[in-house]
This record gives structure tokens, sequence and C-alpha cells, in this order.
């Protein structure tokens, strides 16, 4: 399968996309593009439907209406090449800790079918990258915080997808891992080689993002640039426009 990125098509391209659990609606009509070598920030407050629109880009849930396409491949009929061209990056930790790094990293490239020898070449050029050659063969138990969340991201990306979704990657980290983990996101979308959303409450996490989406009580609140937002309520500061439009949404529930 090919993860290669078509000039002018869109990596991610969502449409109309609503779920909903029972009688709640957690999203409703949230549209979303992602083009080659775009970091957005997906930013919301606990409850915004964060969580719900990774699900359903990632193909853990179906949306109840909506289209997701990722490189052109829909993930209603063609889920495997969809998900060959994504690469995920969850809250929860999904490593096997008690297995060592590269047993987990070769996991994952089991999974997608990766012969050995490039696997491991993979292997050591992520974790070199990183600074995390001397814990390649240290159970992931024995990591900190902030090199586990380091080895998740090379395993996200040892299949070369397009399209990279970080999930509150940073929760739980000290500021300086958190900010090595966003400066390490923010050098792959500028390379062009992948294409990011990143999905937080912080706002410091996305001040230099190409593009913010605001999403809250499942609607999409603004899209634009992070000096846009700040402009749309007179220049107020990314964080406090952040603030002031979920206030005037919670306003007008």
């Amino acid at each position: 399968m090919s993860n290669t990125l078509t000039p002018n098509k869109p990596v991610l391209q969502a449409q109309s996309l609503r779920k909903s659990y029972g009688q709640r609606l957690a999203l409703q009509s949230v549209s979303l593009q992602l083009q080659a070598g775009e970091m957005v920030a997906l930013l919301g407050p606990n409850g915004a439907g964060k969580s719900t629109l990774v699900q359903l880009l990632s193909g853990l849930f179906v949306p109840d209406q909506g289209s997701i396409q990722i490189l052109g491949h829909d993930m209603r009929t063609q889920a495997p090449r969809a998900l060959a061209g994504l690469g995920v990056v969850f809250q929860q930790s999904a490593l096997d800790a008690d297995l060592s790094v590269q047993a987990n990293l070769l996991f994952h490239t089991d999974l997608h079918g990766i012969p050995r020898r490039v696997a491991l070449q993979r292997i050591a050029e992520g974790l070199a990258q990183h600074g995390l050659q001397a814990e390649r063969h240290a159970p992931v138990k024995a990591l900190s915080g902030g090199n586990r969340r380091k080895v998740e991201l090379v395993r996200a990306l040892l299949h070369h997808p397009a399209f990279l979704l970080m999930d509150e990657a940073t929760v739980g980290l000290d500021p300086a891992s958190r900010k090595a983990l966003v400066d390490s996101v923010y050098a792959l979308t500028r390379g062009g080689a992948v294409a990011a959303l990143w999905a937080t409450h912080l706002v410091d996490e996305v001040e230099q993002a190409d593009r913010v989406i605001v999403l809250n009580k499942g609607l999409v609140l603004f899209e634009g640039t992070p000096a846009g937002l700040s402009e749309r309520c007179g220049g107020i500061g990314m964080e406090g426009a952040f603030l002031q439009l979920c206030a005037q949404a919670g306003a007008g529930a």
C-alpha cells in the first residue's frame, strides 16, 4: 500500500461528521481538511468532542453521518488503505510496559507488513532522531514519561504515514518533555513529509500552528490562523480568545 502524497490533494478530508451517544450529540456537522506539511491544532475544552473526532478519524468508531478520506481512501469502504496512511499517538499509552522498546516497535512494523530488515533500520533511525538509542533494549516501564511519548511518536511514524494524529499527547509530561514533543511534531510537518492534527486544550502548544480549529459542544466555533483567532476577539491573545469563544458558546447553550 502506498502512502504517497498527491500534489494539491488533501491528506485528510472529513465532511459533515455527526456522532451521537444515545441522546447526547457529541459532534454536529464537523468538516475539516489537511494538506501535506500542515500543522493544524484542534483546540477545545474537556467534553468539546475532540476525543470523539479523534476516534472517528482513527477508525475506532464510525460516524452516524458524514465521510472521512485519508489520501483519497474512504474510511468506510477502504479502511485498510486509509489507515495505512495514518499514524496516531493516543492520550492513553498503547505501549506494552513489560516489553522492550524494540519489541514494541517491531510489533507495530509486523502489523504493517514491513520486512524485518527495513523495520530494524527504521527503528534505529527513529530512536537515534529522538536520542533513545541507549533505551532500545530497555523495558518500556523503565522509561520516563517523556521518553515513552517519544517512543510512541517513533512508532506512529514507522510505516511512513502521511497523516499524524496527536490526541492530547502531552498529558502528564513535565514542561521540558512537553516542549520537546511539540517541537518534534512541528519539525516533521515543516519538513513536508507529514500533516498533523494536534488535539489539545493547552493553548501554548498550538501558537505556531498553521491553522487552529476551536471545537466546543461538538461544534466548530472558529477555523483560521492563530492570529486570526486573537483578532476575532479584539486582539486579546489566543488563550483569551479561546476562553471567550467557549464561554459565549456555553452561554448560548
